[in-house]
């Protein structure tokens, strides 16, 4: 993901929060209506996140230094872990909490405008923010569904700005439903059992989530397409006759560790195989740019060899 694209959607999507965490707080003074604190919380709890993962991007920046000598790339891993966390706590568990007080101790909303037209609005600014995003991940997503997008990407703002925005539109129809019902009613109930459901909601996106990040701060390899680039890159046939077995994997979302070992000729000197190995350094990352640090180890590759350790 390139850092501009990502940054323009979490922009988008903190001045949209912002500006609708305002109006919902004004509507829950005016309304009393749980769903409209519950959306306060998550519109607040979501500002937050995408000041995280500017943050987060900003420390990625960051030189590498001998304590750290890959750099500080998996930085934005770590922020958008945080991310799932706060979602989940202050987002979800809190408007399940609400929701359930509200249900116990049920209330009439009061100037029903205020909520009804708050949500509106919100849906109207989070629509923006969640079209920005889309289409900033189009530029990426590629052939790929949005499902295998969210799995794959290697960059996990923009993921992260997609389910946010995403669960933000489903749970302001929640809300809207929940007022509504509690408007048609008179029954202060409904009010409740849609804050319940927000909560349910943002705490399964926060799981996703943390699912997500959790595998990309463990270490993930390359991409399929990006592995295949690499492999065909190795081999020149000539000095490098074969890549014997290879790792790749991702310190940050734009670069790529990638160790193999490769086969050379017998009869080549030092200086041969040093060339081969540079050669075939540069044709990775001619092939694959990510691809910033590279570790090739010469061997002498005997089919014979290779044939009896294999049975």
């Amino acid at each position: 993901m390139s850092a501009s694209g990502g940054t323009k959607a979490i922009v988008a999507a903190l001045a949209a929060n912002l500006a609708i965490a305002v109006a919902k707080f004004v509507a829950f003074l005016f309304s009393g209506s749980s769903s409209m604190l519950a959306e306060a919380v998550h519109s607040l709890a979501d500002s937050g996140n995408q000041g995280l993962l500017l943050l987060g991007g900003k420390r990625a920046q960051r030189e590498a230094t001998p304590q750290h000598p890959f750099g500080y790339g998996r930085e934005r891993y770590i922020y958008a872990f945080l991310v799932s966390i706060v979602l989940f706590s202050v987002g979800g568990m809190f408007a399940i909490y609400e929701g359930y007080e509200k249900i116990k101790h049920p209330h009439a909303i009061e100037a029903w405008y205020w909520p009804v037209g708050v949500l509106l609005f919100a849906i109207v600014a989070e629509s923006f923010s969640f079209r920005t995003a889309i289409k900033e991940s189009n530029q990426l997503r590629g052939n790929l569904s949005w499902k295998e997008f969210v799995r794959r990407a290697k960059a996990p703002e923009l993921p992260v700005v997609l389910l946010e925005d995403l669960g933000a539109l489903i749970g302001l129809v929640l809300a809207l439903g929940g007022v509504g019902l509690a408007l048609l009613t008179g029954d202060g109930i409904w009010d409740g059992i849609g804050t319940v459901c927000i909560g349910v909601l943002l705490v399964a996106i926060a799981i996703v989530l943390a699912a997500e990040t959790k595998s990309l701060l463990l270490g993930e390899a390359a991409g399929i397409e990006d592995v295949q680039r690499i492999e065909a890159a190795i081999a020149d046939g000539d000095t490098v006759t074969r890549l014997i077995h290879m790792r790749t994997l991702h310190l940050g979302p734009e670069e790529l560790l990638v160790a193999a070992k490769i086969g050379v000729q017998g009869g080549d000197s030092a200086t041969e195989v040093a060339d081969a190995i540079n050669a075939a350094e540069a044709r990775i990352r001619a092939a694959v740019p990510i691809a910033r640090v590279i570790y090739l180890e010469p061997d002498i590759y005997s089919e014979k060899a290779a044939t009896a350790k294999d049975a």
